[in-house]
């Protein structure tokens, strides 16, 4: 930003009529932008969007001093029609260099609530009982990194950084479409975690709370939610389902990327999709499972770590957004797993099992309960609508079919204490840090009109007040009804 400022500075300064003032004023304004600049690559490194501002400030630092050292015998005086096309090139660069700033932000993420200092532990678990199915390990099994966010002792050290391997963001920005350096600026962006600080001593326990990324997805791409949870006194697990992210980064230096995608196809029929979706959730459970065996491993002090004994495995949640919601429920099946939410995704496997008989909460996009309302509706799509969504009659009954049993399900989990919510003016990436990433994402669709701050406030404040209603045996007041802090939330559990 300094930069930036120093830069438009330079430009303003070009416009002064008294040479020798406007010389000054170039060489001040030019020596100060260079000492910035060489900060600004010593402590934060370049980023690709700066690059203008780097050579204007190169140059004019280069011309100021030219016309302070070097008296010329002959002074040329630039033709208009240069000094105007040198002058329009200079507000092209800055404008374009102020787009990109505001595109692709360093942005601060929202800071937890609760009454706890948080830490943070990053683990590496492998399967011996799993073979890997998606692509290659080293050791033919399945792994999985796995983040813990959890009540901590007051720290003073260095919070750790927003993504904790760098090396994956080029292949976010690719999974986006995106040049590969488009998301480097997100090495700048810092949590409100600790690394390896120790658990607090204000509990004996604290409940544990597993968590599942959708498709394409990462883990760091909840640490907003991760870090409110475990600033209210939760221990939150946020599990890399290897080869369902945009990319894995192991401790050897390996790097998987997304290759479940490649099981569909648009060749498919709908029964062969819904198979395919149901195999690869059935793996993702699995991960969930295996991740809560790793956690009484912890616990036991099996595997050494500063969460030895301190893990409340007698009151266990778990969450997740998209197929990652659908991996919550499908966990849920497992008895040791008390409470689930699903943000924002479709069920699968719901034929292999009978309804599940625990609270759920369900809390959904705008968008996404449109499409459960015309099921409930009866209403179908016209043959207009197909063409524009590029389906067919025959594949949108069979969709229909199955979110009538999802809807199912959705009503006997409220039967045992759930709700089913959603969100007005949310879209699907809402439910991730995403939403903080680019103001851009709004425009195109990809988060809703709500605000990122405040979309994260309600979804925050609603799966807090569900946990501790089940896990903690508090609180679940904002699962009574609707409540007047939060008018954007709507419950449609009666519907069902």
């Amino acid at each position: 930003m300094l930069l930036f400022f120093s830069s438009v500075c330079l430009f303003v300064f070009v416009f002064i009529f008294n040479q020798r003032i406007r010389r000054s004023a170039l060489l001040l304004a030019s020596g100060a932008g260079s000492i910035v600049l060489v900060i600004h690559l010593l402590v934060e490194g370049y980023r690709v969007q700066l690059l203008f501002l780097y050579g204007f400030t190169i140059l004019m630092l280069m011309l100021s001093l030219r016309d302070v050292l070097i008296t010329p015998k002959v002074v040329r005086t630039a033709s208009r029609i240069r000094r105007v096309l040198g002058r329009l090139v200079i507000v092209l660069g800055l404008t374009a260099t102020g787009g990109l700033l505001y595109v692709f932000p360093v942005f601060d993420l929202p800071a937890p609530s609760g009454e706890f200092t948080v830490g943070t532990q990053v683990f590496h678990f492998i399967d011996p009982s799993r073979e890997e199915t998606f692509g290659q390990t080293a050791t033919g099994k399945r792994e999985l990194m796995v983040q813990v966010w959890y009540p901590a002792q007051a720290d003073t050290g260095k919070y750790a950084p927003f993504v904790p391997d760098t090396g994956i963001l080029r292949y976010m920005a690719s999974d986006y479409g995106l040049p590969g350096f488009t998301f480097q600026h997100l090495k700048y962006i810092s949590s409100h975690a600790y690394p390896g600080a120790e658990v607090s001593s204000a509990q004996t326990s604290y409940p544990l709370v597993l968590a599942n990324p959708g498709n394409g997805s990462s883990r760091f791409l909840h640490t907003s939610q991760a870090e409110h949870l475990a600033s209210h006194g939760y221990i939150l697990a946020v599990i890399d389902h290897t080869y369902n992210t945009f990319a894995t980064e192991f401790p050897d230096g390996r790097i998987t990327t997304s290759t479940t995608n490649d099981l569909f196809s648009s060749g498919h029929d709908y029964g062969t999709e819904r198979e395919i979706r149901d195999k690869l959730g059935k793996v993702l459970t699995g991960d969930v499972e295996f991740t809560l065996d790793q956690f009484e491993l912890l616990q036991s002090g099996e595997i050494p770590s500063l969460l030895k004994g301190r893990i409340d495995l007698g009151h266990v949640g778990v969450f997740g957004h998209s197929i990652g919601g659908a991996t919550a429920y499908d966990a849920a099946y497992d008895p040791r797993i008390a409470v689930g939410i699903d943000l924002d995704g479709g069920l699968y496997r719901l034929r292999d099992r009978e309804g599940l008989r625990k609270p759920f909460l369900f809390i959904n996009s705008e968008s996404y309960f449109g499409k459960l309302k015309m099921v409930l509706d009866n209403r179908a799509y016209t043959d207009a609508e197909l063409n524009r969504m590029g389906s067919t009659r025959e594949w949108e009954d069979q969709v229909t079919e199955d979110k009538k049993l999802e809807l199912e399900r959705m009503r006997e989990t409220a039967g045992e204490g759930g709700q089913v919510l959603y969100i007005e003016n949310t879209e699907h990436m809402n439910f991730t840090d995403v939403q903080f990433i680019s103001p851009i994402f709004k425009r195109l669709g990809i988060t809703g009109e709500i605000a990122p701050e405040r979309a994260d406030d309600v979804i925050d404040a609603y799966m807090l007040d569900f946990f501790d209603r089940y896990l903690k045996n508090q609180g679940g007041l904002l699962m009574k009804g609707p409540d007047s802090r939060f008018p954007e939330v709507k419950f449609v559990t009666s519907l069902l």
